[in-house]
């Protein structure tokens, strides 16, 4: 068999155990959801440890362009190419850093990260934890701040004088555009100020607000649903391609046999009585 037709029915086979949950809990849907959980996690730490760890952090400590097969630094990263020479080549790291030993504080950090599995160790964990917390928390803060904030605030801000800007535009500024975005922004702002009782004229502003954001969440979720639905479609052309005479009709026996198989199961454990088997 060929690695193309292998591929298809095991596509096949754990599209099928994912549309099992339609029935039910079951075995077929646990399998696929292990191997997911297990197959993105392994994937996701290879692939950052190929593309952060390896060139970022080793790569600052032991660059190629400072090596010394003499010095004491680059003999602790000689014993290391002996054990694993894919991670730790000879000569030193090339990716085009300088030597940056400041790196040594988040190589701890990461190192101290590690020995939470140890149950006497763990209190190192505290540290590196806390060092990301606090970073992550800083640079999102700072990322929110300007995207969020600043952006929002320069993007709804229109120049009404510019004598060349239309007054209506489908897309693109305009001073129809314009006006509807400055009594969104407020309007939506207003109906989250708590401190005045949304009533009388504040009221009726206040609603507007909801009018624009009930349009906004619609939108993303209408948006968001159309993604899924790409995708379930994808999946139904890959089904109906892999029934095909070349794949041996993969789809057709997959899923007559996970149908005996649920069925199987569902008269084993049910008793004469139609009760649960416990």
């Amino acid at each position: 068999m060929s690695g193309e037709l292998i591929g298809a029915w095991i596509a096949v086979f754990l599209t099928l155990a994912i549309f099992s949950y339609l029935y039910k809990d079951n075995a077929f849907y646990k399998i696929a959801e292990h191997l997911f959980v297990g197959i993105s996690a392994g994937y996701w730490t290879s692939m950052f440890f190929w593309t952060q760890i390896q060139p970022n952090l080793f790569g600052r400590l032991w660059p190629s362009s400072h090596y010394d097969s003499e010095s004491l630094w680059y003999g602790i990263y000689n014993a290391m190419s002996w054990i694993n020479s894919s991670v730790f080549p000879a000569g030193g790291i090339d990716k085009g850093h300088e030597m940056h030993l400041i790196y040594l504080i988040p190589f701890a950090l990461g190192i101290m990260m590690l020995l939470s599995v140890f149950d006497k160790l763990s209190w190192f964990a505290r540290w590196g934890i806390a060092y990301t917390v606090g970073m992550a928390a800083g640079l999102r803060a700072y990322g929110y701040l300007n995207s969020n904030v600043i952006a929002q605030v320069r993007n709804s801000t229109l120049n009404f004088s510019d004598p060349d800007m239309p007054v209506f535009a489908l897309i693109g500024n305009s001073y129809f555009n314009g006006i509807v975005l400055l009594i969104g922004t407020i309007a939506g702002l207003l109906y989250f100020y708590f401190s005045k009782e949304q009533k009388g004229a504040f009221g009726k502003v206040t609603r507007v607000g909801i009018y624009f954001l009930m349009v906004s969440f619609g939108a993303s979720f209408g948006f968001a649903v159309m993604g899924r639905i790409s995708l379930l479609i994808g999946r139904f052309v890959d089904l109906i391609a892999y029934n095909g005479t070349q794949y041996h009709h993969a789809t057709s026996w997959i899923l007559v046999i996970m149908v005996i198989l649920l069925g199987y199961s569902a008269y084993k454990n049910d008793d004469p009585k139609g009760n649960t088997a416990e």
